[in-house]
This record gives structure tokens, C-alpha cells and sequence, in this order.
């Protein structure tokens, strides 16, 4: 689910019976295993309702609504610029029961007067002190994009030791590349620091602390960010480390041969879920993977793929950003005209779901990523590589990626190649039963501690 943001004018409501609705209403919505708690704070002046919307775990409070009406026991609540709403019915237990919507996709919700007491996920992994290492606020600047970026460097009481930057897959991410409540890069540096590795994890531009806006970055872009790092870390004062080293998961899979390619100063590359394959093939796999796994019929899969293939060849095209906004609309109309599961959805749902889905796919980082060729940067690394997998990666797919690497590596002449594959694990590296993205915050692993012996002993076995 997107994070929501602050923006945009009140459209007052029309009046509706003497019920008293102001005040606040809790709810909570069960996103990917996840419960997100959302607060709307709902007013009245004379006739008209107004109101706000918080979602505290995405720090975000009293965004102001643009639509609020209460009409014949119906409640409806609308933010726009983000495509959300909300419509309920009055309960006899003093309850509104309905549905919340975001671009398309629905959620069932009850709102009532009792705030929801936020429970949190059991992560056994999670570090707790006292740390037997130095930890260290970091602030460093990104000469290229002029900002900051800001992070967390970890680093053994030892004189010198080997040093490696985390980088995270897509999407905004802060320092811990933190989602489904869990912190992955929090567990892996307190794991490899408690080992003698010193690690450096950042807020990714636009996030957290770090500035920049990545609304146009590409991947190319945030690999400047990580060039940024490097450079940091080659002139922190006093800070001795014996080799350094780049670990990359997902898209950060594709960020870190990107650097270590211009970047002759990294010693070793690890690659978590990273790509092997052209972006676009992978994103076709990723696309039959996932709708096998969803038990859809096989005419609804072959639609689907055929619809996405389209759409990634108009992406990866040259054609223009209006031209390609044409061709896609095309396809998403009658993609979405056939499949039952919009049936039920307004025109303007629909339009707002086209709408969405362009945008998407037209952004500079989506266009960037289907035209990218592993192949282009991973020939050109001669330092050890160490690429991992899951077997129930429904994202990256395993063999093919993993094979893509190996194969590119290996005819570039770099014989120092590590490949491995991890029976029943996710895109995650959690143990999992389906490797489905809905299982990834129910699970209470956050990262497989067989995968962080593994690192950690390659990296020892190459720098001690």
C-alpha cells in the first residue's frame, strides 16, 4: 500500500440526518498480513461535514479529506489525489461496516468509536542490546544530486576489518529496509557487525533522514547515491577497513554491479535476489509465477501475460510518453473490460485504475528498468561475486536469474563466482510455505540465519 500524502482542499458534504458522527473513528485495514490502523477525524459547520485522515505507521496525520458525506445511515470518505475512499453503513452496535478502496484494490473495514490497540508482530530476530559493537549516526553528501544522505554505520572495536554497504530493492525504503514490521537490513548488519563486518546502511533518498527527491530517479540514479557511500566511507577519518564491498537485494541487485563496474575500489559484490535476466523477461516471469501461484485459470493467466507482455514492449519502445500512454490505455480497456473482478467497478474507477497503471509504467524508473541488461555491467566485474536465491522466490525467479548471472560472469573470464540456491525461501530469504507476498509479514523470520552464516563466512573466507 502506497504511503498517503498531505495534500489538497476539503469538499464540504451535504447534510444528513441528527446522528452525531463528529469525533474520531478507528479502523483497521489487514494488508498483506499487515495491520495498518487508519483514523478519520470527522467535523461539522452547520450543515456540512469535513474531516482528516492519519495513518500514524506511515507517519502520516490530518490529511485533509475531499470528500465526506453522511447520507441515509452511508458514510462516504474520499482522498482523490491518492485515489482513496471509504464507504460504510450505519450498525445498531454504533459501527460503520464497509469497504476501503485504493486505486482499485478493496478492503473490508468496520470503523468504530473504540481506538484499535496496535499489536505488534512478534520478530525474534530483531537486535536488541547491549551491542558489542560501535554504532554511528552518519550524514554524507551526494555531490551529483546535491543533498545528503543520511545512515547508519555499524563497525567492530577491532583497528581494521572489512566494510559493506546495503543497498535496497524498490521502492522508497529507510535504513533498515523496513516493511511488513519487519527490519531486514538491521538484522543482516547486526549479524555480520557482531562478526567483524562493518556494515553502512542508508535511508534511501526522498526517505527517512536522506534528502533528494526520487520521484524521476532511475536505478542508475540511486547507484550515484551508493557512489556516494564509497566515497564516504574512502574519507571517513580514522575509519580503517581491510576491504570493501557492496550487497544488493532485488533492485539492489542491479544497483551494485552498476557501481562496482565504474567503481574499481569494490572488492566483492553480493548479490541477494538480484536479476540475471533483461528486466522485462524477468518481469513476464515474475508475472507467470505469480498468477500460477494464485490458482487463476489458464486462460486468465495467459490473458494476463500477454496484456503485461504489451505493456512492457510499449514501455521499453521508444515511442513517445503520449504515444505509449495511447497504446497502453488500449490494452488496460480491454484488459480490464474482460475480467470479471472489475465488473463491479464505476467508470471513474476504472479510469482512475488506467490512470494509476500509465503513470506507472511510464515513470523514468519503470522505463529504465525494462530496458536493463544485467549482461551490461555484470561482464564487466572481475572481483568474487556471491549471488543468492530463494527456491520460492515468486519475484526473482531462481534458476534463471541465477543461471543469468553465472553465465554472464563466467564468459567475462571472472572465475570467482558463488552461486547458490535456498530451498523454501522467499523473495525475502524467510522460510515460507507459498513464497505469496501475503505471507512475508506473517512469518516471524525476518532473514534466514542460514543465508547469514553463508555471507558471513564468504566474506571471511575472502578477506581474513
Amino acid at each position: 500500500m502506497k504511503k498517503m500524502l498531505a495534500f489538497g482542499l476539503c469538499l464540504f458534504s451535504v447534510f444528513s440526518f441528527s446522528q452525531d458522527i463528529t469525533g474520531d473513528w478507528f479502523g483497521n485495514l489487514n494488508v498483506m498480513g499487515t495491520q495498518l490502523g487508519i483514523t478519520f477525524t470527522l467535523n461539522q459547520n452547520d450543515s456540512k461535514y469535513f474531516g482528516s485522515m492519519s495513518v500514524p505507521q506511515q507517519q502520516a496525520y490530518n490529511i485533509p479529506l475531499t470528500k465526506v458525506t453522511f447520507q441515509n445511515n452511508q458514510l462516504n470518505l474520499g482522498f482523490e489525489p491518492a485515489g482513496i475512499s471509504y464507504s460504510g453503513n450505519w450498525n445498531e452496535d454504533q459501527t460503520f461496516i464497509g469497504t476501503f478502496t485504493q486505486n482499485g484494490q478493496r478492503f473490508p473495514m468496520t470503523l468504530s468509536r473504540e481506538k484499535t490497540i496496535e499489536t505488534k508482530p512478534l520478530r525474534p530476530q530483531e537486535p536488541q542490546e547491549p551491542f558489542p559493537y560501535n554504532i554511528e549516526e552518519v550524514v554524507f553528501p551526494n555531490p551529483k544530486g546535491n543533498f545528503n544522505l543520511a545512515g547508519t554505520l555499524t563497525f567492530p572495536k577491532t583497528k581494521s576489518f572489512p566494510v559493506v554497504v546495503l543497498i535496497s530493492g524498490s521502492g522508497p525504503q529507510n535504513r533498515d529496509s523496513e516493511l511488513f514490521g519487519h527490519k531486514p537490513f538491521w538484522v543482516i548488519a547486526d549479524h555480520l557487525t557482531r562478526n567483524g563486518i562493518a556494515v553502512l546502511r542508508i535511508d534511501d533518498r526522498g526517505v527517512g533522514q536522506s534528502g533528494g527527491d526520487p520521484s524521476n530517479a532511475t536505478s542508475f540514479d540511486f547507484a550515484q547515491d551508493i557512489e556516494a557511500a564509497l566515497t564516504f566511507l574512502k574519507n571517513k577519518p580514522g575509519f580503517k577497513f581491510s576491504k570493501l564491498g557492496l550487497i544488493g537485494h532485488s533492485e539492489g541487485g542491479m544497483i551494485a554491479p552498476i557501481v562496482a563496474a565504474n567503481e574499481k575500489s569494490v572488492n566483492f559484490v553480493i548479490l541477494l535476489a538480484g536479476p540475471g535476466i533483461p528486466c522485462d523477461e524477468l518481469l513476464l516471469e515474475q508475472t507467470l509465477l505469480i498468477t500460477k501461484n494464485s490458482n487463476l485459470k489458464d486462460l486468465e493467466i495467459q490473458k494476463t501475460f500477454e496484456t503485461n507482455k504489451a505493456l512492457y514492449a510499449i514501455a521499453k519502445s521508444n515511442r513517445t510518453e503520449n504515444e505509449a500512454q495511447l497504446e497502453m490505455e488500449k490494452w488496460l480497456k480491454e484488459a480490464i473490460q474482460s475480467n470479471l473482478a472489475y465488473a463491479t467497478f464505476s467508470e471513474n474507477e476504472k479510469k482512475q485504475l488506467i490512470e494509476e497503471q500509465t503513470n506507472s509504467m511510464l515513470s523514468p524508473w519503470f522505463r529504465y528498468f525494462v530496458r536493463y541488461n544485467p549482461d551490461d555491467y555484470l561482464k564487466k566485474l572481475k572481483c568474487p561475486v556471491l549471488a543468492l536465491n530463494g527456491s520460492k522466490d515468486l519475484q526473482v525467479a531462481p534458476k534463471s536469474n541465477l543461471n543469468g548471472i553465472q553465465k554472464s560472469l563466467e564468459l567475462a573470464g571472472n572465475k570467482k563466482v558463488t552461486v547458490k540456491e535456498y530451498a523454501d525461501l522467499n523473495h525475502l530469504f524467510q522460510k515460507c510455505e507459498t513464497g505469496r507476498v501475503e505471507e512475508y509479514g506473517t512469518i516471524e523470520e525476518t532473514f534466514s540465519r542460514e543465508v547469514l552464516q553463508d555471507i558471513t563466512q564468504w566474506i571471511k573466507s575472502l578477506t581474513f
